[in-house]
């Protein structure tokens, strides 16, 4: 989506994709070797705080902790879904019964059809395997004014 710009994009995705939206069958390997099997609305790995529009979706991340946060949204129901999704701009969805956080250094995540994205690029039909590497990115602060 093009328009509208900001935060509202997102929102609109969110609704358009409800209509026809089905609980995923998700397989997560945890670097400790459990193997969890899920029907999940979401599963997002990340080791910082927001994705697009400002949405927390893994909002008690560190960048450089050396782990990922893996949060899984469980299945559902879309009326349960509408309600929760405001929540996930200040990071409140994480208290919510079905979602469920991981803390990992490695993590291997397969679905039938799926797509992996990173950032909003597509990586490749699942399985996919991602390990943190603390201290592979050095990240330098803007200036002082």
């Amino acid at each position: 989506m093009r328009l509208p710009a900001g935060r509202f994009k997102y929102d609109l995705a969110i609704l358009a994709e409800l209509a026809s939206f089905r609980p995923i069958p998700y397989r997560l390997t945890l670097d400790d070797g459990t193997e969890t099997r899920v029907d999940a609305t979401l599963v997002a790995v990340g080791n910082g705080t927001s994705y697009g529009g400002g949405m927390r979706i893994c909002a008690d991340a560190v960048m450089d902790d050396g782990l990922f946060d893996v949060i899984v949204v469980g299945d559902l129901p879309r009326t349960e879904l509408i309600k929760v999704f405001p929540r996930v701009y200040k990071g409140t969805h994480l208290s919510h019964p079905k979602v469920t956080l991981h803390r990992v250094r490695a993590l291997t995540l397969d679905a039938p059809d799926v797509t992996g994205y990173a950032d909003g690029e597509p990586l490749g039909p699942l399985p996919l395997t991602a390990r943190c590497v603390p201290g592979a990115l050095r990240v330098l602060a803007p200036p002082a004014p």
